[in-house]
């Protein structure tokens, strides 16, 4: 089964067939997938999917371009919905230079902001970083350190790539490795090891050929594998395998803070059984006196 570590079902172009959409996929083979937030608004309507689907997680976070959303009080609603189980991860947050909808200085504040939002719940992040290389690696040396984290769409340079992936993080590939004008991600996939790959759909976006242009979803990703596996010299099944066991990169987080509440849970049943055996002592040594007396 397949992993699509980065999705955007929440989109409105999914609204006519979403429910079907997703109820194939199981028989394209994709096993895991994790919608990804970009607004408030799509925060909550990502989370809603990933309850709704057990196959589907939630990564929940701002865009740059979105950023101006936030203030002290939208950004604590945000960080209470990131403590949901279903979410996997903080994203997409970063810098967008491109567009350049916020300024810059907005855009580095929350960015930061949200990085250590994951530091303190414990959760790897999705980085979203467009014409920003410098700036990005900047911030991610100084406040990224020892986190877990995908660049996402990757963009830069095969050197950049590696050394993102010295630093501890994975590469997000997705269509874009298909098309011809992909040169310098081929390349990128070229040098940096298979174990740091991500693959993503980025769906509705970036579908690979032989469908780009055309609505993207997770049953693209095999033309990606397909197309990884050619520029490694490598079988599609070693490809696929592979991704087979990057969702633990992201569950497990959610296994340790579930692990938690099962604990504290464990812990709330024993102190009630004990408290209502005590009853029953109480009870039973009241009716005691009354034969008694």
């Amino acid at each position: 089964m397949i992993f699509d570590s980065h999705a955007h079902y929440d989109d409105e172009q999914f609204d006519e067939d979403r429910e079907q959409l997703l109820n194939t996929m199981k028989e394209h083979g994709v096993g895991t997938i994790v919608n990804i937030g970009a607004t408030l608004r799509s925060c909550e309507t990502t989370l809603a999917l990933a309850q709704k689907y057990p196959f589907m997680y939630a990564a929940l976070g701002v865009h740059p371009d979105e950023v101006g959303d936030l203030n002290e009080e939208t950004f604590a609603w945000l960080k209470e919905q990131c403590r949901n189980e279903k979410v996997v991860a903080v994203g997409e947050i970063g810098l967008d230079y491109y567009w350049n909808k916020e300024a810059k200085e907005m855009q580095e504040k929350w960015f930061i902001r949200q990085l250590e939002l994951a530091r303190e719940l414990q959760l790897p992040f999705s980085i979203h970083s467009r014409e920003a290389a410098e700036d990005t690696m900047r911030i991610m040396k100084e406040h990224a350190a020892g986190l877990r984290g995908v660049i996402h769409c990757f963009s830069y340079s095969p050197e950049q790539a590696e050394e993102y992936v010295k630093m501890g993080y994975y590469i997000g590939v997705g269509g874009v490795v298909t098309f011809k004008n992909g040169k310098k991600l081929k390349e990128t996939v070229r040098r940096i090891p298979l174990e740091r790959i991500l693959l993503e759909t980025d769906c509705p976006y970036l579908a690979p050929e032989p469908n780009r242009g055309r609505r993207n979803s997770s049953i693209n990703l095999t033309y990606v594998a397909e197309e990884i596996a050619r520029i490694k010299e490598i079988s599609y099944d070693e490809v696929v395998a592979r991704q087979r066991k990057m969702p633990g990169n992201y569950l497990e987080f959610k296994e340790k803070r579930s692990s938690v509440y099962i604990c504290q849970n464990q812990h709330w049943v024993i102190h009630k059984i004990q408290l209502q055996c005590c009853r029953n002592i109480i009870f039973h040594f009241k009716r005691s006196l009354v034969r008694i007396f």
